[in-house]
């Protein structure tokens, strides 16, 4: 399992500001409230909004683990929006990590990085694992027929998401000997949203079981930790809370995926992408 990193920059209270207006009357998980344009964001868009320096506007050097979660994050959203399943368990193909991933429908999405997996997955047979697709849409593949399947300048097309719904906006930064496109946050309150969000369901909020927690944010969850970003939700806590958070997010992400997947209105995908990553 991904090392969780050490306390990070503090950064500034956070206070929530809103809630998604044509939600109203559904649940936060519903599949057709996800494909909505108002200001939800995506799994994708809030892990690399969370692992994102405010002022600087890129990413730590050293994290090398966050490209492969945003290709989680993919599959995660993707399940939720009633997208793709997981084939049914069978005697041989009890684990998680052993069934395929099937197409429910081809439909599209709005989001060009989950409408361009959809094409992959339609285009694949036989089918592919968790644990595949998530080193197919890397590159992360030994097999040259099908480096087609990665996923290109995903960080970026994210980013340019985020500024197209006024999160984040676009720089240059000279770094002695290259410039880097950088994309600093301009809509703390957003982010302060998602990081209170976080901290909420771990301390406020917390109900000691996963299968009582709001299916996004147990997603979130697993995506910010595996990829390396999820202590930076809770650098601005005391340091009591911050214990707190981080003892309760280890017990949560230490459960064994194929027992919590197994139980009644589990998420099969959260567990199934946890699984590949603990694996990894």
């Amino acid at each position: 399992m991904t090392t969780l990193i050490r306390r990070g920059r503090r950064a500034e209270e956070s206070q929530e500001k809103r809630t998604d207006s044509d939600d109203s009357g559904k649940d936060n998980d519903d599949d057709s409230s996800s494909d909505c344009k108002d200001m939800r964001l995506t799994l994708m868009e809030e892990v690399l909004l969370l692992g994102l320096k405010d002022k600087e506007g890129y990413t730590s050097f050293w994290n090398d683990c966050i490209s492969s979660g945003l290709r989680g994050g993919i599959l995660i959203e993707l399940s939720l929006r009633g997208r793709i399943i997981l084939e049914p368990a069978t005697l041989r193909k009890k684990r998680l990590l052993d069934r395929k991933v099937l197409l429910k429908s081809d439909a599209p999405t709005g989001d060009i990085l989950l409408d361009e997996t959809l094409k992959h997955m339609k285009a694949t047979d036989p089918a592919e694992t968790v644990q595949s697709w998530i080193e197919l849409l890397t590159g992360e593949t030994w097999n040259p027929f099908k480096l087609q399947y990665q996923l290109r300048n995903v960080r970026e097309r994210i980013a340019k998401n985020l500024v197209e719904k006024g999160i984040l906006t676009t720089e240059k930064q000279n770094f002695l000997l290259f410039d880097m496109t950088t994309h600093p946050v301009t809509n703390t309150t957003e982010k302060q949203r998602l990081v209170k969000k976080l901290q909420e369901s771990l301390l406020d909020k917390w109900v000691n079981d996963p299968h009582r927690m709001d299916k996004r944010t147990l997603a979130l969850l697993v995506l910010a930790h595996s990829s390396d970003v999820l202590e930076n939700a809770f650098s601005t806590l005391p340091d009591d809370k911050y214990d707190m958070a981080m003892n309760r997010s280890r017990d949560l992400l230490d459960l064994d995926p194929d027992i919590e997947g197994n139980k009644a209105n589990a998420s099969e995908m959260i567990w199934a992408v946890l699984s590949a990553f603990n694996k990894s």
